[in-house]
């Protein structure tokens, strides 16, 4: 039966499910999200100990646009490797997406990662525990209020839209969106977190806990971007 504090959860929703059910949905979410955060460290550990950091930052930045292309490629991996978390009900085909999702994002990260460990390093760590504490404590607020954070889409989708539109005409124009951009982003990634939080809860089937990890992990990844680039500029 339907708990009545989700009265807008959709019909295959795991909250349908005995509380078991629900317990081990979330167990696995989790379990997969800590498995992805896992990864992309991993992966950037063997990055940067195998001196490939620099070379794959200046490939970056060096192609045509610079970040307008790197962004614009993460973008378009991002959209695909969603649509197989999301799309399919092949488990194999879910961990694909989850897998190209974490890697492109490792990829991505190499250029600012580098820089900041060039210039900053001490603020990597200092920026990776503020979003884990930002993430549990946004994580709680859902938890322990049961509210829906449903409304959120829409606020989400136009001031992220607004936010690319922005970004593309900074690296057109050559202009810094500043500490300003980087602080309001860091608001947009924790909206999104409570949205996809609240989401889990409310609208996802019992056997999609890749895809709900996947949408977890890209906002706490968007967090993590903008903390980092935050804590950066205050210190130029």
């Amino acid at each position: 039966m339907q708990e009545e504090f989700y009265p807008e959860a959709t019909p295959d929703s795991v909250l349908y499910e005995s509380v078991d059910t629900r317990g081990q949905f979330l167990f696995n979410t989790y379990l997969h999200l800590v498995g992805a955060i896992l990864v992309f460290t991993c992966v950037e550990m063997a990055i940067f100990s195998s001196g490939a950091a620099e070379r794959i930052a200046n490939t970056l930045l060096g192609l045509p646009g610079g970040w307008l292309a790197v962004l614009g490629g993460f973008i378009l991996v991002s959209w695909f490797a969603r649509g197989l978390a999301h799309g399919v009900k092949s488990r194999a085909a879910q961990y694909a997406g989850l897998t190209l999702f974490v890697g492109a994002e490792a990829l991505i990260f190499v250029p600012l990662l580098y820089i900041a460990n060039v210039n900053f390093p001490d603020v990597i760590g200092i920026a990776a525990a503020f979003t884990i504490i930002a993430f549990i404590g946004l994580t709680g607020i859902v938890f322990v209020t049961r509210k829906d954070f449903s409304f959120l889409r829409g606020i989400l989708f136009w001031v992220g839209l607004c936010a690319m539109v922005a970004i593309v005409l900074g690296v057109i124009f050559g202009f810094d969106l500043g500490v300003g951009f980087s602080a309001l982003m860091i608001v947009f990634a924790g909206g999104a977190i409570l949205y996809d939080t609240s989401k889990i809860l409310h609208h996802y089937p019992k056997d999609r806990y890749v895809g709900a990890a996947l949408e977890l992990f890209a906002s706490v990844a968007l967090m993590f971007w903008y903390v980092l680039r935050l804590f950066m500029q205050s210190r130029d």
